[in-house]
């Protein structure tokens, strides 16, 4: 594995380390294929109930590296798509992931490591950090679906200010508008994160994965297709023996041990 990206498993989590500290973590090839190899080995494995990423020396991710971008000029578009669509196979690689992501996010997330962040299930975040859409002011536009999961989440005005004028904005106001799961103190964002992943470990694992299912479904169905993805969700749950373990402690009054 490169030493721009590192895996740790740890207590049922896999931990996707962005190790290009130098560089506040700018996106490379190197990590783009760790993160896909990671979570890909996380749907398979039975050990690993949740994954966390989180970037060295304290800043989650500066997004793609400028002066890459810019050598991109000279290709096709046809090649320049190519290219980004290496961006887009990470995001569907953390929305597809049959177990929950939780971003940890310290210093900030910026271009494309905010669509990395946004893409996750859950967003820790230190109380410092900031989240920025500077695309605009390179002559760029925003990729990885960053409009996608900003529109889902804040209203159209808070997006066009971050979007159009490549204004930063606090995790503490994310916090406030609902986009991050959890505010925590400078330095505190991993640990955070690693409270949520063991929270998720002790869980059922096959009702999560059909939960994240429906949660991502339930962005474009409309409602009675959600009523028909929940009624085949739910049936399907209720013949399994996580429901069995889950009612049975649930009426005796103890707590469910799934795993």
């Amino acid at each position: 594995m490169s030493v721009k990206v590192r895996h740790e498993i740890e207590a049922g989590c896999l931990t996707i380390w962005n190790c290009n500290a130098a560089r506040r973590n700018a996106l490379s090839p190197e990590y783009y294929q760790g993160l896909v190899a990671g979570l890909a080995k996380t749907n398979e494995s039975p050990d690993i109930a949740a994954v966390i990423l989180a970037g060295e020396g304290g800043f989650f991710c500066a997004g793609g590296d400028l002066n890459s971008l810019r050598e991109r000029r000279d290709l096709s578009e046809t090649e320049r798509r190519a290219q980004i669509d290496k961006l887009n196979a990470v995001i569907r690689a953390i929305r597809h992931c049959r177990k929950p992501v939780i971003a940890a996010v310290e210093g900030g997330a910026a271009g494309a490591g905010l669509s990395i962040a946004m893409a996750c299930d859950m967003v820790v975040a230190s109380d410092v950090a900031m989240f920025t859409l500077a695309y605009v002011r390179a002559g760029l536009v925003p990729d990885g679906a960053a409009t996608y999961a900003l529109m889902q989440a804040l209203p159209r005005p808070t997006v066009a200010r971050m979007a159009l004028l490549g204004a930063p904005i606090a995790a503490t106001r994310l916090y406030e508008m609902g986009a991050v799961t959890e505010i925590v103190a400078e330095g505190a964002a991993y640990g955070a994160a690693q409270a949520l992943a063991a929270e998720i470990a002790a869980g059922p694992e096959e009702a999560m994965a059909s939960i994240k299912a429906l949660l991502n479904e339930a962005e474009t169905a409309t409602h009675e297709e959600q009523l028909a993805a929940e009624r085949t969700a739910l049936a399907r749950a209720l013949g399994g023996e996580e429901a069995q373990i889950g009612m049975t402690a649930f009426l005796n009054k103890k707590p469910p041990v799934f795993r």
